[in-house]
């Protein structure tokens, strides 16, 4: 995959409702399991961790954020 893939992927992921990103999560796992290609599956598990890591990130800003306008 290119670096104009990894840009889009960057932005989308800023972007993506986490809805969409459940969905495509969803979406991606399923190519994964078609692939024997090392490479992309390679590639997949980036893409999938990058998935995971941001709606872990919204999910500890939900949890941080209440508390900062508490204080």
């Amino acid at each position: 995959m290119n670096k104009d893939f990894w840009k889009t992927l960057y932005t989308w992921l800023e972007t993506a409702s986490p809805e969409d990103i459940t969905a495509k999560r969803h979406l991606v796992r399923h190519m994964r399991s078609q692939s024997n290609d090392p490479g992309l599956q390679a590639d997949i598990r980036r893409v999938l961790r990058l998935m995971d890591e941001e709606t872990l990130a919204r999910a500890e800003l939900a949890m941080v954020l209440p508390l900062s306008k508490a204080a």
